[in-house]
């Protein structure tokens, strides 16, 4: 299986990638990046993309592969909601639909998080502008397609997130075998053999909440 990965220089994004790297159903990744990732192995290929509103010269790249694991996202702090709409909206269905031009039979995954409002109808900008971005992925004619909706997220295998709250996870580290038994709390590992399984055995729900990916993840277990 060859699968792209976006979004890899994040913690949910590095964590599906190492997992998609020592998956032995993996044949190949393809990262579509920003910037470079700075990670060498023999799977792994690298695409940089400096305008993924514009991916007409990138294509070709995108082609033949099984499976899109759409990790790419922002915070919704100081932005209106035209900027986070253009980010989360815009640039998701833009590269889900040039990815599905040009793979017809893929299954596509995309990371949105609790709280998202597939009616539309809740208080936070946020909320919305996600459950807009999940139906009309949904409505999109992938071979299939999942929603993932993590919570808290624990980072494992050396990974460290970029924001300002790792120092929090550096705290809260000597608790997290309390953490993993929570059904509400996932982290990077069960995200990757998710996403995985859901691509090589599907799923009956398509949007999956905390508690569904821990499942799907312990599936492989």
């Amino acid at each position: 299986m060859k699968v792209i990965i976006t979004g890899s220089t994040g913690m949910v994004g590095k964590g599906v990638l190492l997992e998609c790297l020592e998956s032995v159903e993996v044949s190949e990744v393809l990262v579509a990046n920003r910037s470079k990732l700075d990670m060498e192995h023999p799977k792994l290929k690298e695409l940089i993309i400096p305008d993924f509103y514009d991916l007409s010269k990138q294509e070709e790249w995108l082609a033949g592969y099984d499976a899109c694991y759409f990790c790419l996202g922002t915070t919704a702090v100081g932005k209106t909601e035209e900027q986070y709409t253009r980010i989360t909206y815009d640039l998701t269905l833009h590269f889900a639909k040039t990815v599905l031009k040009m793979n017809p039979n893929m299954v596509f995954t995309y990371v949105s998080g609790v709280g998202t409002s597939t009616e539309m109808n809740a208080r936070m900008m946020w909320a919305n502008v996600k459950g807009r971005t999940e139906n009309d992925l949904l409505r999109l004619s992938f071979k299939d397609a999942y929603m993932f909706r993590p919570g808290m997220i624990l980072p494992m295998k050396g990974i460290r997130s970029k924001m300002w709250y790792q120092y929090l996870y550096d705290i809260m580290r000597p608790f997290y075998p309390l953490f993993r038994k929570s059904s509400s709390i996932t982290d990077t590992v069960r995200i990757g053999q998710a996403m995985l399984n859901v691509t090589l055995h599907g799923n009956e729900k398509k949007i999956l909440e905390p508690e569904d990916i821990n499942e799907v993840a312990n599936q492989s277990s």
